[in-house]
């Protein structure tokens, strides 16, 4: 998460039956991925006292638990205002229930995706505005209570520039919009210095008018508002004080009767300049509100109210219409925004091409043939093909199960819609149907259902209006809202999409008319209520994991660029680990490629370090445990599948701790590196080496090397990368004190030995250590690079003058091919450690001069490769730019990402000058 404001407590409040447990766990889970930032001491969701409690009562509640919380934080035995002085609280409001996401306006999905995010994760309209206020709206702001909406999409730019230089009292935030929309949203009065005078709500067009700068836009409120630390203390006070006491949970308790307050109208309005006493306390509904507005008029009208009206800044209230909806997750927000919307987000789509642009898909998994036309949304649908949706239509909540009932369906302006429902302790699936132009409370005789009339409806379907509403339901209430469309449960069948779905072909309607009206139906209205956000909530996470699953299975077998670790870091946060592991145990036991196999056994490693959260030790450690040799012995004889398997069997051994879950990571480790081993060990095929007179016993062949300065692209040459990614550097052959300070000498001896002696810096200086190998035991720890002679007993093995292993004797080896034994003599004058590239660069010197030493010649394109397999063999591992300072000069190579990976070099221009520039 970017820098912004860092929030003391985050509170997001819900009407009462809100799921507020479900919610509880969506903001820890935020907290665990990095998303409410560093620093927030408390994080809760908050269920309001009263079903009809109102913002302004929630508000209050919210203050008031808040502080009460972080009191008790802080040792105290009663709420005290001390602990609202220095805190930065952020209270959210999901309000109502939303026709179109059963989670509410807050947790609607956003076609957008976060690639800089820590973890992957879905992104809903409650993360775009926690970033926009968090890491910009709020950026600058004293300490203070913000509280804020969350029934619309707001951007804002990312400099809002309101000031807020000796700031004091309440602000609330507005946004530029037109006259027009204004007639039915609230706006802001205001003088020339920002205060406000009022608040209107659906003015006449003479009061919008008052409101207007001089562009002709009017500041439109939009739900944001900010209470200064003295202010905020003032508000909790009122908790106490009848009836104001009735919006808390205190109040509940203590059994006061309810009461229902407003945000602006009630506690913002009292401190409107333009508000006289009497006015605004008569302008309470009844007694018991009129009195908590006198009470709040005491309270707060001595701290001033500004507005911040931000330039550029958009909002779009999310509304029951079903066009906006589908036309706000279609169109690209607004260029303030810090979110860009994308056609697919968080979804695998077998066929993309049959998405046409200005459709949109978030979390879905589109399998086979399924067209979708402009205009269009699909949300949360596992779905196979083949499938055509037409234009303006929203689908959200289908499962696979419901692919058959929708092929060969028409589907043309409508919005179908799965639901998780809970009728007390019983769990059903409900599916709902309606026209993209109908209006939810208009009357019948006004109204449309399907985009076609009532009465038109009726006609077609044979439905009557008595299978709708009972006869006492007063003509004005008989709505869409309030019609029993939508069957829930059947005596003796199970119920499916198709049930809801036969409304759109009223040709084959017999049937069905009479399976419609045996089921027990019920109305929007009556399931508003039954919805089960905890269950909606995890199936989407389901479903997010499982294109997830496929995203990971593209990404591997793809070769495809682009991190896993979000995705992974999400699996663990949300227990979806085992799945993830099965999914990358299956993709490095079938991949026909070690690279890839590879890539996936890395991916399993950061699986379990992420288990380990953050503890257990380091990732870097040994990895050569006894208990995972046998998976490693079936890698390194070339059984990837039954090492994998063997692999996650130990698995599940090391899981019961972090410290377990470290170790397990560093041996998956050194699986991937054996496996990236058998990969590079293709560069042998790049090394040709031709026969050339042996020379007489006791010649010596010297080779003398420049050292290596990394210009640019450094890593981009080194396995994996460079097979998977391709890569390209630059670097340049340099003398160090005017000499060449790296080189190697060897020559033949009489003895069937090998006599290695590392000479410290100098060619002709005293030996610093020597080391003599008669047998072949005496190789066996080529491959541990600390071993002394280590990288000299492998240029041996690599150069093929020694085999190893070998049932031959090392002394009958040298006897029957070379006559005797050698000696190599290596020497650097470089400190260790110097990042010049000195060991890749020392053993292609050694390589170089063991060939000659032993009757044969290499080309510098074949030293490198042979240097690549050297290091594998070594188990350092390395690239291939540092061997390129074999030769002089300025050199540029790169590689194609694919395996096996040639790398290509040239010698680059520069100036004379250049040249002569010293080190």
């Amino acid at each position: 998460m970017a820098a912004g404001v860092e929030w003391t407590a985050i509170v997001l409040t819900c009407r009462r039956g809100g799921g507020v447990a479900a919610l509880q766990r969506e903001l820890e889970l935020r907290r665990r991925r990095g998303a409410l930032g560093r620093r927030p001491v408390l994080v809760l969701a908050l269920e309001d006292p009263w079903a009809g409690v109102g913002s302004g009562g929630a508000t209050l509640n919210a203050v008031l638990v808040a502080a009460e919380h972080l009191s008790a934080r802080a040792g105290c035995t009663v709420v005290s205002a001390d602990a609202l002085k220095e805190a930065r609280i952020l209270i959210l409001h999901t309000g109502r229930e939303f026709s179109f996401d059963d989670c509410g306006r807050a947790f609607t999905c956003l076609p957008a995706e976060q690639p800089r995010a820590a973890a992957e994760a879905l992104v809903c309209n409650l993360d775009s505005l926690l970033g926009t206020v968090t890491q910009r709206l709020c950026v600058g702001s004293p300490p203070g209570v913000w509280v804020c909406s969350t029934d619309m999409l707001l951007s804002v730019p990312s400099v809002p520039g309101i000031d807020w230089d000796g700031f004091q009292g309440v602000r609330v935030i507005a946004v530029p919009g037109s006259q027009a929309y204004a007639r039915n949203h609230g706006v802001y009065l205001a003088d020339e210095q920002g205060l406000v005078r009022d608040i209107i709500y659906k003015g006449t067009e003479t009061q919008i008018q008052q409101c207007a700068g001089p562009d002709g836009t009017v500041p439109l409120v939009c739900g944001v508002v900010f209470f200064s630390s003295s202010a905020a203390e003032q508000l909790l006070a009122t908790h106490v004080i009848p009836p104001l006491d009735a919006c808390t949970y205190m109040g509940l308790d203590s059994g006061a009767p309810p009461i229902q307050l407003s945000l602006f109208f009630d506690i913002v309005l009292s401190m409107a300049g333009g508000m006289t006493e009497e006015d605004f306390v008569k302008g309470g509904g009844d007694a018991s509100v009129r009195s908590a507005r006198s009470v709040l008029w005491t309270a707060l009208r001595a701290f001033p109210l500004s507005m911040a009206c931000i330039p550029d800044a958009s909002y779009d209230y999310l509304t029951t219409a079903a066009s906006d909806h589908i036309r706000s997750l279609t169109l690209l927000p607004s260029s303030t925004s810090h979110l860009r919307f994308c056609k697919t987000a968080h979804s695998h789509v077998d066929q993309p091409l049959l998405l046409e642009d200005g459709s949109s898909v978030t979390n879905c998994l589109l399998e086979g043939a399924v067209r979708l036309a402009a205009g269009s949304v699909i949300q949360h649908c596992h779905l196979q093909g083949p499938l055509e949706i037409g234009p303006g239509c929203l689908l959200t909540g289908l499962t696979v199960d419901s692919s058959p009932a929708l092929q060969g369906c028409p589907l043309r302006d409508v919005v179908l819609q799965g639901h998780h429902v809970r009728l007390r302790d019983l769990p059903c699936r409900v599916f709902t149907l309606t026209g993209r132009l109908d209006d939810w409370q208009s009357p019948a005789e006004e109204a449309t259902y399907l985009n076609i009339s009532w009465a038109e409806f009726f006609h077609r379907t044979g439905i009557r209006k008595g299978d709708l509403w009972d006869a006492e339901t007063p003509q004005k209430d008989r709505c869409l809202l309030s019609a029993r469309l939508f069957p829930v449960l059947h005596a003796s069948e199970a119920l499916g999409l198709e049930d809801v779905l036969w409304l759109l072909a009223p040709a084959v309607s017999g049937e069905r008319l009479a399976r419609w009206r045996a089921a027990w139906r019920m109305s929007w209205q009556e399931l508003l209520p039954c919805l089960d956000k905890a269950a909606e909530l995890g199936a989407r996470r389901d479903l997010f994991f499982l294109q997830g699953q496929h995203k990971v299975q593209c990404v591997l077998l793809g070769r495809q660029d682009g991190s896993l670790l979000p995705l992974i870091r999400s699996a663990v946060h949300e227990g979806y680990h085992e799945a993830l592991l099965g999914t990358l145990d299956e993709v490095a036991s079938t991949a026909d490629d070690a690279g890839i196999a590879a890539r996936a056994l890395a991916c399993i490693a950061d699986v379990l370090g992420c288990m380990a959260h953050g503890e257990g030790g380091l990732r870097s450690g040994p990895a050569a445990n006894r208990e995972w040799a046998s998976a490693f012995g079936r890698l390194e004889s070339g059984d990837i599948a039954g090492g994998v398997r063997e692999l996650a069997a130990e698995r599940l051994k090391w899981m019961s701790s972090p410290a377990l879950l470290v170790r397990a990571a560093r041996h998956y480790e050194g699986a991937e590196q054996i496996l990236i081993r058998q990969a590079v060990m293709s560069s042998c095929q790049f090394v040709t080496v031709c026969p050339v007179e042996l020379p007489p016993l006791g010649h010596w062949v010297q080779v003398a090397c420049p050292a290596r300065l990394d210009l640019s692209g450094g890593w981009s040459d080194t396995p994996p990368i460079t097979y998977e990614h391709g890569g390209a550097v630059v670097d340049v052959a340099v003398l160090v004190d005017g000499c060449r300070p790296i080189g190697a000498r060897v020559r033949r001896i009489a003895e069937p030995e090998l006599r290695l002696a590392s000479l410290g810096g100098t060619p002709w200086g005293e030996a610093a250590v020597e080391l003599v190998c008669r047998e072949l035991g005496h190789l066996e720890n080529y491959c541990q690079p600390h071993a002394p002679g280590a990288l000299l007993k492998a240029a041996f093995i690599c150069t093929q003058i020694v085999q190893f292993p070998s049932q031959k004797p090392l002394r009958d080896q040298l006897m029957e091919n070379f006559g005797g034994g050698f000696e190599v003599h290596t020497w650097s004058r470089l400190p260790h450690g110097s990042g010049l590239g000195t060991s890749s660069i020392l053993a292609g010197a050694v390589m170089a001069a063991l060939y000659r030493a032993a009757g044969k010649v290499a080309g510098t394109e074949s030293l490198i490769h042979a240097v690549l397999h050297l290091e594998q063999r070594l188990t350092t591992g390395g690239g291939w730019q540092d061997q390129r300072s074999l030769a002089a000069g300025v050199h540029g190579e790169d590689s194609p990402g694919s395996q096996p990976a040639p790398g290509r070099g040239e010698e680059l221009v520069c100036q004379a000058a250049f040249h002569r520039t010293k080190c």
